[in-house]
């Protein structure tokens, strides 16, 4: 009884929490009254939640005298399932406002919501004839997404249970002495590049409305635009510029960008991920520049802004674009599927396999071969990874990375045949958008749009939470809750 009451009260301040982001879109209603009919379906979706969250920390409040001296000592199974109802409620909630409006469909709600808080970026709705507060709700989906639930509560209530649920939703570093200050570092420094990404695309060009969603996206490497062609609609260089930026600020690991804040410039370029992820833009920039260059027959500068744009939003999954790719050549396809696979930092707002584990991959191959090559086979094994400090590199982190990069990649096998078949598209488009989901990227070929099947977006939002959750949660939390159902259906 003690510990189900001090798990409501956790689950009871997620749901406040989702509840005052989902109402948040109301605070823009004083520029764009217009949009004041909407404010119903935000209160509904968004004050439930809120109500429903204090009536379980109530319930704790009652019984405080048998829990106060308790401390919730929750195991992995607990902890997976406590995220994976934070998320799955937080899809809910925020996909109410779209169905109760009638904007979309319940499956394309339900999409819109998940494509938000997971920072995919893949979207069903036509942007152009979306109101205002939606677009506002979806990019502010992201912003949030990208943090995450538990992250954000952390930063204003902490308790004994903290590191493990901060850990489960995929942050996997203490920046600072203790779990509060680190989300509230992450969080000002996010807030920071937010205010001078703002200010920055309206200097460039942007309303400040455009400017601070296209900000929260970027940032939150999500991918959602307030324009139809995305960022290509403005075909503006500093636009570009300063989108890139903000992807490669979104997709650093956190603990690195706490460094290069500090000053700390030597030791943020020798953090392993930051190296690599340079490295692979270097090596994959200049030939999709190319190719691009070859089969639209433009310039070579003008194909080198398109790559150099485009792979960046691959890789750090965001997802923004600078125009369609129906044209693009094989070659320059394979390599965006390729960049939004790998993904970005494993401490940042990005999806994909991540980085680091590519790196820890690379290093183990690398000393493999050289064994397998020199006589002696005395070849030393990697010893660390260079991160904000030096993490040593054991057998169970190769272990645990080799299964997450074999469990990624048969997911997204599966994955790319089921969305032939429920979408109906060719194999090369498949791989394109279900790596897009998978990645938590939100480039698309083609085939996610308005008109797509219910199957196939299911599909895909099957993927983008598996991508956000990093698979292992997903799977144990929903092992643990059929575990619980059954001991339950026993008594």
């Amino acid at each position: 009884m003690k510990q189900r009451f001090a798990n409501s009260s956790i689950i009871g301040k997620l749901m406040i929490l989702i509840g005052l982001f989902v109402l948040a879109p109301i605070l823009i209603l004083p520029w764009y009254p217009e949009d004041c009919k909407y404010i119903s379906d935000f209160l509904i979706s968004g004050g439930t939640s809120v109500v429903l969250g204090l009536l379980l920390c109530l319930t704790k409040v009652h019984r405080k005298q048998h829990v106060c001296r308790t401390i919730w000592k929750t195991s992995m199974g607990q902890t997976s399932l406590t995220v994976l109802f934070a998320w799955g409620w937080g899809v809910l909630i925020g996909a109410l406002p779209f169905i109760i409006s009638g904007q979309l469909t319940v499956v394309q709600g339900l999409f819109e919501a998940v494509s938000g808080w997971t920072t995919t970026g893949l979207s069903v709705m036509d942007v152009q004839a979306t109101p205002m507060i939606y677009l506002f709700h979806r990019s502010f989906m992201q912003y949030c997404g990208g943090l995450g639930f538990i992250m954000m509560m952390i930063m204003f209530i902490s308790s004994k249970q903290s590191m493990k649920l901060y850990s489960a939703e995929g942050h996997p570093d203490k920046i600072m002495p203790n779990i509060k200050k680190t989300a509230q570092a992450i969080f000002i420094i996010y807030n920071i590049c937010l205010v001078f990404g703002t200010i920055a695309y309206k200097i460039a060009g942007m309303t400040w409305f455009d400017g601070i969603c296209h900000a929260m996206c970027s940032l939150s490497t999500g991918g959602f635009s307030t324009k139809l062609n995305s960022i290509g609609e403005y075909n503006n260089l500093s636009i570009e510029i300063i989108t890139i930026i903000l992807m490669l600020i979104g997709t650093t690991n956190f603990a690195a960008l706490i460094l290069l804040a500090r000053g700390k410039i030597r030791s943020f370029c020798k953090v392993s991920e930051v190296k690599f992820m340079f490295l692979l833009l270097v090596i994959f920039i200049p030939p999709t520049a190319v190719s691009l260059a070859k089969g639209l027959e433009i310039s070579l500068a003008e194909g080198f802004r398109k790559s150099t744009f485009d792979i960046v939003s691959a890789m750090s999954t965001t997802g923004y674009s600078t125009m369609s790719y129906a044209d693009w050549p094989h070659f320059a396809i394979g390599v965006l599927i390729l960049m939004m696979v790998i993904g970005g930092g494993i401490g940042s707002t990005a999806g994909g396999i991540k980085l680091s584990r590519v790196y820890l991959m690379f290093r183990v191959a690398g000393v493999n071969i050289k064994r397998k090559l020199s006589p002696a086979r005395n070849v030393e094994a990697p010893q660390y990874i260079k991160a904000s400090g030096k993490n040593p590199i054991d057998q169970e982190l190769i272990d645990d990375t080799t299964g997450f990069i074999f469990s990624y990649l048969v997911i997204y096998v599966v994955g790319t045949l089921a969305l032939t078949v429920t979408a109906g598209c060719s194999l090369m488009e498949a791989m394109f958008d279900f790596a897009s989901s998978l990645s938590t990227v939100g480039l698309s070929i083609g085939i996610t749009n308005p008109t797509t099947a219910a199957p196939a977006l299911i599909v895909e939002m099957l993927g983008m939470m598996l991508g956000r959750l990093e698979i292992f949660i997903v799977l144990i939390g929903i092992t643990f809750g059929f575990k619980m159902l059954k001991s339950s259906f026993k008594k």
